[in-house]
């Protein structure tokens, strides 16, 4: 059982880096949380492998000391198991709950050459959905609305949630984590526990495509 549980454990591990990388908003208490959920189940694996140690194939009694690793093991792994479905429940990591017509979810890495950056045609999006783009280690909602396109910060004011997991009505986008409205416009908060504004970038369409103005410390990045 030890060793069963040690291989599904490195198993399990390879889906959640994964997560871990992509699907946490960093920045966030989201990824705090993940950070932690991490560490508790890497801490948990090594002492249930020490254990091993001081258990015998026959019938011997395990040494005292694997049994107490043991129980450390059990107390860790239980911790990140509740960090782990805080994430899913609280966090909604890796759940798909978008609302209705909200389109398929749309993620696009940019490598920008210049402050001004061909992010999409004219017709990619319908009014109400979102598309994130990634632009180094920065990520940037770009949402249609009744008015046209606009783009703004995924990250949340509040708790560091992403915005493009959210939902995006009448030019207003909330956050999935505790209910934040913004103006997308804007970017002033309509609605907390959010007290600051999120920032938003310049737009323009051209030629049957949209182009977004970045600032410069992004196209240095």
């Amino acid at each position: 059982m030890n060793a069963l549980g040690i291989a599904s454990a490195l198993a399990a591990a390879v889906p959640g880096i994964i997560d871990y990388v992509f699907a946490v908003p960093p920045r966030s208490s989201g990824k705090q949380r993940a950070t932690n959920h991490m560490f508790a189940n890497m801490s948990a694996l090594g002492l249930f492998a020490v254990s091993r140690l001081g258990r015998n194939d026959g019938e011997q009694r395990p040494a005292t000391w694997a049994v107490a690793t043991e129980l450390c093991g059990l107390g860790l792994l239980t911790a990140g198991g509740w960090m782990g479905g805080t994430l899913v429940y609280r966090n909604q990591i890796g759940v798909d709950h978008r609302y209705a017509n909200a389109g398929k979810w749309i993620e696009e890495p940019i490598v920008p050459a210049s402050p001004l950056v061909d992010v999409a045609a004219t017709d990619e999006l319908d009014v109400d959905q979102m598309k994130l783009l990634r632009i180094g280690a920065n990520r940037i909602v770009l949402a249609r609305t009744e008015a046209g396109y606009v783009a703004f910060d995924d990250r949340c004011t509040h708790k560091g949630g992403s915005l493009a997991d959210g939902a995006l009505v009448c030019g207003t986008v909330q956050c999935p984590w505790h209910g934040s409205q913004f103006d997308v416009s804007s970017g002033e908060v309509k609605q907390g526990p959010a007290e600051k504004k999120i920032r938003t970038y310049t737009v323009t369409e051209s030629d049957g495509r949209i182009w977004l103005k970045l600032p410069r410390r992004l196209t240095a990045a």
